[in-house]
């Protein structure tokens, strides 16, 4: 697979988000809460890379469904041409209620919503497999999309059939890391060239306490040429192949924003890949790229020189 002609796209969950806070998250019953800030913007993890790879003038495709209500306009809206063919699916699109709290960390409260009914035969109808030959399928919200999972074995036979690699990042499961949920994620792996997981997710899924063990734990579940990444919040992040280990430390920022930290990182990897990259220097600017994100508002996602102007997501 040659970087210099790699193509991206992502397939999974895009929805609404409504982040509010900061709070504490021991509300008591009956009670009302007045917060700070609030805003309505993209969310779901394929819906934050591909704002990010819009950001950093990657082209993308994207497949991803939306709800026939108001929401669902809104959303469609936001992706122009990249959300042209996304079929509309009767009933209520997706919410998630992001309350933040002081320690920068949030909890999400979130409806199924329209994800539920996304499935593979609109999938395979959404991409142009043919532009997307030689390049990378990034799975989101595998654990929201329980239409789509049931048959991820054809979508992994059509992408081997058109020489695309499937990156994996799963987001935490609904029911946590149960025993079936752990047999059916190591499956999916076995079809995966690339697992980009955060810490918790891989210790959780491998058993192994300490990351870069649990790294090379994955790896042995994976393809061979596999590349496993862990991503470390202030600590940065890892990489683990059979060739080489490597570790990418995080700058100290000011934490403004962290919800979609991971999936920014996925995006600024694989676009710095795209130019070209090598392992060392897409970490580099996979960690660089997510450090400015969440510590900007609105988010940025490279710096910018003099008299030039970006696009800027909230």
């Amino acid at each position: 697979m040659k970087n210099e002609c790699l193509a991206l796209a992502t397939v999974g969950n895009v929805n609404v988000d409504l982040i509010m806070g900061p709070v504490a998250p021991n509300l008591e019953s009956g009670t009302e809460c007045i917060v700070e800030h609030d805003e309505l913007r993209v969310g779901g993890a394929a819906g934050n890379v591909a704002l990010a790879w819009q950001a950093l003038g990657c082209p993308y495709q994207i497949a991803a469904n939306v709800g026939s209500d108001h929401f669902g306009e809104w959303l469609r809206g936001r992706f122009g041409k990249a959300a042209a063919n996304w079929p509309i699916t009767e009933g209520g699109t997706t919410v998630s209620v992001g309350v933040t709290h002081p320690d920068g960390e949030r909890t999400f409260l979130t409806t199924r919503g329209h994800l539920l009914a996304l499935c593979w035969p609109e999938v395979e109808a959404m991409l142009d497999w043919q532009k997307l030959s030689g390049g990378v399928l990034l799975l989101c919200g595998c654990f929201l999309t329980d239409r789509l999972t049931a048959d991820y074995d054809s979508l992994f036979a059509h992408a081997k059939r058109h020489d695309v690699a499937i990156a994996l990042d799963t987001g935490w499961p609904l029911d946590g890391w149960t025993e079936e949920v752990k047999a059916a994620t190591l499956g999916w792996l076995s079809h995966s060239q690339y697992l980009l997981f955060n810490e918790i997710e891989a210790t959780s899924l491998s058993g192994i306490s300490d990351p870069q063990k649990a790294a090379h734990w994955l790896l042995d579940h994976m393809p061979e040429g596999g590349t496993v990444i862990i991503k470390r919040g202030g600590k940065g992040a890892l990489l683990v192949r059979a060739d080489c280990s490597l570790s990418c430390p995080a700058p100290k920022v000011e934490l403004i924003d962290s919800i979609g930290a991971g999936d920014v990182f996925n995006a600024a990897f694989f676009a710095a890949r795209t130019r070209g990259a090598q392992w060392q220097e897409a970490m580099q600017a996979a960690v660089a790229t997510a450090s400015l994100a969440i510590s900007t508002h609105p988010r940025r996602y490279r710096e910018t020189n003099e008299g030039e102007t970006i696009h800027e997501f909230a």
